[in-house]
């Protein structure tokens, strides 16, 4: 099967990676792909935005399965295309991926199908917004209802900050994203993800990961698009997944079904485990990045007939084998990140770093020219290794890390800390 992958991050190059080795791709391309996909797959100028230009791709390609990565191609109907024109494709329709288009939609929902989630009310203008707030005590939730690149959530520890946040998103912060936004309940607990295939009727869940948000150690900062991610989350024991299936992944699924929008791709849960149980923070309707990165190092089964059994509606005849092993990624970002950053800063010793046992760089914001590789965003590089423990797959991760020359880069630290303290307290 010739295979196209749609996007140029380090979700992307995890699934190159995973979809190579699988022995049912013959022909792998990745639109536009980065510096590091082009060691797993032929990157291609095709714009994903352009949709006749993907459908004229795959028909000159004979592409038998499209695989989105990025959030804003579902959301912009690629995949209503692409059924259109007859051409297989792995993500929901833009229908369906209004679960990570509006944050007001999935709040939405969750109230009509009893989904756990937090009090939120949605609005379009700020006053009542800032009226709400006194329905809660701090710290305050405000979210832009749109797309905005993993960084329209503002967490805010007081009342006047929450009131600014309000007049940020209004005032055009995060651009026609913040039109429309919720406020809701802050939630207290410790994050997790938890990620499940569907068919739009069949669900097959897959592992648990948790991420780091916050750019600075200890979790603090603002938020980013993800600083790095480890595999399994011990939070989330097999009655706290059997909870999650039974409460929100599946109320979800039959709740899109009778609405008319079934969805049909990965559904990836942010949840908050509070003292009541497992609660719904968010919807993404795509793969997780940085939390692809470590699935698909723990993931043992050929990827393709899982993701060809989304699109085929024959799920329930598949399963997904894992890897006993923790993997963890760190993130290298730009310094400055997630504010302004440099651009073009020549990074070295990539491919050497790459040796350090059970570890693979995936590439995220990258460009190469010959030998010499370039940083062209703010999260540049996904270190990630496997290791038998968190901590085993820590010292890895960040061995490798260290080989890596890049002074204009930097890291986090304490990834998967939560994870290792638990280990030293076991």
């Amino acid at each position: 099967m010739h295979i196209l992958v749609i996007g140029a991050g380090g979700r992307e190059h995890a699934l190159c990676w995973a979809i190579a080795n699988s022995p049912s791709c013959d022909a792998l391309y990745c639109a536009p792909g980065n510096g590091g996909i082009a060691d797993n797959a032929i990157c291609v100028d095709v714009n994903p935005s352009d949709h006749n230009a993907v459908i004229t791709f795959c028909r000159d390609k004979e592409i038998g399965l499209v695989v989105v990565g990025p959030e804003a191609p579902l959301v912009d109907g690629l995949v209503d295309s692409l059924d259109e024109a007859g051409i297989k494709s792995f993500g929901p329709n833009k229908a369906a991926a209004q679960l990570e288009a509006s944050k007001g939609f999935t709040k939405d929902l969750c109230k009509r199908h009893n989904i756990p989630t937090a009090a939120y009310e949605r609005f379009t203008e700020a006053a009542p917004a800032k009226k709400f707030l006194d329905n809660f005590d701090a710290p305050y939730v405000i979210k832009a209802d749109g797309l905005a690149a993993g960084k329209g959530v503002i967490i805010a520890e007081t009342r006047a900050d929450a009131e600014a946040a309000i007049d940020e998103i209004f005032g055009g912060a995060f651009g026609s994203a913040g039109n429309e936004l919720v406020v809701e309940e802050f939630l207290k607990g410790e994050e997790a993800s938890f990620f499940a295939l569907t068919d739009g009727t069949n669900i097959l869940p897959l592992v648990t990961a948790q991420d780091h948000k916050r750019v600075g150690e200890g979790d603090t900062g603002p938020n980013t698009g993800g600083m790095g991610a480890y595999s399994p989350a011990p939070v989330m024991t097999d009655d706290l997944c059997q909870q999650v299936i039974e409460e929100i992944i599946t109320p979800t699924v039959k709740g899109m079904a009778a609405e008319g929008m079934p969805y049909k791709g990965v559904l990836y849960a942010g949840l908050m485990i509070t003292n009541k149980g497992p609660e719904l923070i968010e919807y993404n309707v795509r793969f997780g990045d940085p939390e692809c990165q470590v699935l698909m190092m723990r993931l043992k089964s050929d990827i393709v007939p899982l993701l060809t059994a989304c699109h085929d509606g024959t799920l329930n005849q598949c399963t997904a084998d894992w890897h006993d092993d923790t993997a963890i990624t760190v993130v290298m970002a730009s310094e400055g990140y997630p504010g302004a950053y440099p651009k073009g800063t020549v990074i070295k010793n990539v491919r050497e770093a790459a040796k350090e046992t059970d570890c693979q760089i995936f590439h995220a914001g990258t460009a190469r020219d010959g030998d010499t590789l370039t940083a062209t965003g703010g999260r540049v590089l996904n270190v990630t290794a496997l290791g038998s423990s968190v901590s085993d797959a820590a010292v890895r991760a960040y061995s490798a890390v260290d080989k890596i020359d890049w002074p204009d880069g930097f890291v986090r630290r304490d990834i998967g800390w939560r994870a290792i303290e638990r280990e030293k307290e076991g």
